[in-house]
């Protein structure tokens, strides 16, 4: 016969241990919502530090956003020598091509040549993204003499100009507001001059990056026109019955020239022998004569 003691001492104990597991488990569950409330806190904290940061760095101008290196920011540049054989619908076509890339035609040059015939040199402007195929249309045009292409890269100059002119905004702000707060006329006088030399090197940096811009997103092409020389038969390099005639009378004419100048250069000393000869018959005419018979008385 059991005693009626162990069955209920069994029971205390199954009871103690699952009070003492539930404990373990709530202190537990306490604790790890204890760390991720921490982490949640540090986290929340360092938001609105890093957001505290910005917003100052942002009233001051001096903590926006860093530019994306990754871009590439390059100069095109081409020369191209064509020769065609009509050198004004080539040009026309030129500029048909440019202005239907998104470009435009910045100088022109045309001259004419003694016989009449055109040489034109234009400077092309189209956007950096249809440069090769602007370039490959333009030569197509007839026969490549000559081709000549660049490319600079610029990008550290376009970041450090960027960069350059924030700073140089942010300094404009701050003596603006020294400028607010002054007190003093002499105070005021210092910061009027140094606003305007700030201002002006910030007016000489703006001119740097919007030329930069401007050639790094505008390629320039320089077309050179020519026109296609004219070969002549073999039968024409022959002369003919007028060229006979032409050089024929040209050496007459020459001719007739030296004779001229001869005969003028030769015309002072004709007279003066002309004078000579007759001084000299009249001497001899007079030895000649014989005298006068005198009366006698």
């Amino acid at each position: 016969m059991r005693h009626p003691v162990r069955p209920a001492f069994a029971g205390l104990l199954l009871a103690a241990a699952l009070v003492l597991t539930g404990c373990g488990a709530h202190a537990t569950s306490d604790s790890s919502s204890s760390a991720g409330d921490a982490k949640a806190g540090a986290n929340s904290a360092a938001k609105e530090a890093a957001g505290s940061a910005g917003a100052k760095d942002g009233g001051s101008g001096a903590g926006r956003t860093a530019p994306d290196l990754t871009v590439t920011r390059i100069i095109r540049t081409a020369s191209l020598t064509v020769q065609v054989k009509d050198v004004p619908k080539a040009l026309d076509a030129a500029r048909t091509t440019a202005e239907d890339a998104g470009g435009y035609v910045g100088d022109e040059t045309t001259t004419r040549d003694s016989g009449g015939r055109e040489r034109t040199r234009v400077v092309l402007r189209v956007p950096a993204g249809k440069y090769d195929q602007v370039l490959g249309d333009l030569q197509g045009a007839g026969k490549l003499i000559e081709r000549t292409a660049k490319a600079q890269d610029v990008t550290d100059q376009v970041v450090d100009v960027d960069s350059r002119v924030r700073s140089q905004r942010a300094s404009v702000v701050r003596i603006r507001e020294l400028m607010d707060r002054a007190a003093k006329l002499s105070d005021v006088v210092t910061l009027e001059g140094e606003l305007s030399s700030r201002e002006a090197d910030l007016e000489s940096l703006l001119a740097q990056q919007a030329s930069l811009k401007d050639r790094t997103s505008m390629a320039t092409i320089t077309l050179s026109l020519t026109p296609t020389p004219v070969h002549r038969a073999a039968k024409d390099d022959s002369p003919g019955f007028v060229d006979a005639v032409s050089g024929g009378w040209h050496v007459f004419v020459t001719m007739l020239r030296w004779i001229v100048l001869a005969l003028g250069a030769a015309l002072p000393f004709a007279v003066l022998a002309a004078v000579a000869a007759l001084l000299w018959w009249k001497l001899l005419r007079r030895r000649r004569s014989p005298a006068q018979p005198g009366s006698e008385t």
